[in-house]
Parts: C-alpha cells; sequence; structure tokens
C-alpha cells in the first residue's frame, strides 16, 4: 500500500497561507541551504517550471503523483501553467473545473476518498503528495499516512490552516526533524494507528 504524504509549507502559528491562502512571504526563505535540501531530498516537489530552471534533471524520489486542491492548482493556472508538476501523475480535486485544462491533469469532481484509495493501492515503490490545501486535507485527513512540515519563522495570527477539519485528535509520532540555519525547520511524522 502507498502513502499519502501531506508536504506542506507553514507558520509557526500553524497557517499554509494568509486568509486567501497566499504564502509567498514563506518564499524568502528558499536560500542555498534549504534549496538543496529540498532539491536533494524532495526533487519531485519542486515544479516542472522550477526544476527547469534549477537544471533538476534526478528522477523522482519519493512520489510519482500529486494530489492538489483547486487554490493550489489556481496558482499556476493564474500563471497560464496548466501542468505545473509533469514530472509526476497530477490529480486536482475540484467543483469549479468542469473540463481539465491540460489532458495530463485529471479533476476529481466526487468521491475524492475513494479516488486516493485507489491510488494508494495501485502497485508502484513510489507515493502520493498531497500538495494542498486546507480544504482537500481536511477531507483526506484520515488517508494521510505521513507529515512532512516546512515550518518557517513567520507568526501569521490568522490564515489558513493545514487542515480544514472538524476537531477530532489524531496521533502521529515524530520521524525526523531538520533544523537550518535561516531558522527554517521540517518535521516528519508518520501516523499512529
Amino acid at each position: 500500500m502507498r502513502k499519502l504524504t501531506y508536504f506542506i509549507a507553514c507558520t509557526i502559528d500553524g497557517f499554509i497561507g494568509d486568509p486567501k491562502g497566499d504564502a509567498t512571504s514563506m518564499y524568502k526563505f528558499v536560500d542555498a541551504e534549504f534549496l538543496a535540501f529540498l532539491t536533494g531530498e524532495y526533487p519531485e516537489t519542486v515544479s516542472a517550471q522550477g526544476r527547469e530552471q534549477l537544471g533538476i534533471t534526478v528522477e523522482n524520489k519519493r512520489f510519482d503523483t500529486v494530489v492538489q486542491g483547486a487554490g493550489s492548482y489556481r496558482v499556476a493556472l493564474d500563471v497560464g501553467i496548466t501542468s505545473p508538476y509533469s514530472h509526476l501523475r497530477e490529480f486536482v480535486a475540484t467543483r469549479s473545473l468542469a473540463e481539465s485544462p491540460h489532458p495530463d491533469v485529471e479533476l476529481i469532481a466526487d468521491d475524492l476518498v475513494g479516488r486516493v484509495r485507489e491510488l494508494k493501492a495501485e502497485d508502484s515503490p513510489l507515493d502520493i503528495w498531497l500538495c494542498g490545501g486546507s480544504g482537500i486535507a481536511g477531507e483526506l485527513i484520515e488517508e494521510i499516512d505521513e507529515l512532512v512540515i516546512k515550518t518557517y519563522p513567520q507568526v501569521y495570527g490568522s490564515g489558513m490552516p493545514m487542515f480544514g477539519a472538524g476537531f477530532e485528535p489524531r496521533d502521529f509520532a515524530l520521524e525526523d526533524l531538520r533544523v537550518f540555519d535561516n531558522g527554517v525547520f521540517v518535521r516528519r511524522y508518520s501516523r499512529k494507528r
């Protein structure tokens, strides 16, 4: 069974974006040390355009599939990019798009949980990356097997939470912690079932 990994950036107080979902204030922390970590450990999480600009030619290391919400996908669409992760199988959970803007991007309008369960049951050595956002993370919370949280040294006070879900404690075990000179830290947790 493949894992669903929620690989996400957030502030110290747990927000993945401002109230509208904008997280561009976090970009300034992607310095040389942190970028080397991302491209070395999670190269497939760099967009196809970013991979091209950075000269990343390595094969996918952890993921072969990405699932994201319409809001996350909209960031790429707004700048004319219809397949932001062309090096992965791309799925977008949306009820607002009636037709996919790209033939390699599959839209999931209904039964997101069922479709993710099908993806997890596929035979593959690589896992599935849940890219965001808050709403689909909340909808898929019971399917998430691993969290990789990139925490940036900022406090928003309010904004878009990591999970748009109702209250219910769920336990995870800390597997790894990496701290960077710029104040960023990355935690990896596995789901306790």
